[in-house]
């Protein structure tokens, strides 16, 4: 499926590539310009459109979009629940968090459920381990979870 990046996407994507010294310098904010317009999911095609945006090689763009766990490549719902799991968030019950959300939400890490509500992930180190465990719920950080702190993230849909 084709991908025409927006006049808005190409004015933001202009604007970074303005302030690089190289193109390729900006591809990391362009992908996630573009990541975000699409609902925070990039396609081949959205990926080959920034690489000849920035006239740069598609291997490389393909390279960093599926490097980076940031980046979506196939749809997510719309609240994304990050579990960190890295060790000082293990060590304060991550896989607690993870298991319970798999139990509330009837999905494993990596699905989404069947409404289209929810996508649970474990991540990398957020940089909150004097909070752990902690979880990012879209953009915003959730710390010192607990099961009703999770309960209610639930209940509101991630808002």
């Amino acid at each position: 499926m084709a991908y025409t990046i927006s006049p808005e996407v190409k004015k933001a994507l202009d604007d970074l590539v303005a302030r690089y010294p190289e193109k390729q310098a900006a591809l990391l904010p362009a992908l996630h310009v573009v990541h975000e317009s699409l609902g925070h999911q990039l396609t081949f095609a959205a990926m080959d459109a920034v690489a000849d945006h920035l006239g740069l090689p598609r291997s490389i763009v393909y390279e960093v979009a599926t490097f980076y766990t940031m980046y979506n490549l196939q749809p997510v719902g719309k609240c994304r629940l990050q579990v960190c799991t890295t060790v000082s968030c293990a060590m304060a019950g991550a896989y607690g968090v993870v298991a319970y959300l798999e139990n509330k939400l009837g999905i494993k890490v990596g699905e989404t459920t069947a409404d289209k509500k929810f996508t649970l992930t474990e991540v990398e180190c957020l940089a909150s381990c004097g909070t752990a465990p902690m979880m990012a719920v879209n953009d915003d950080y959730v710390e010192l979870l607990t099961p009703k702190k999770l309960d209610e993230i639930v209940a509101k849909g991630g808002k």
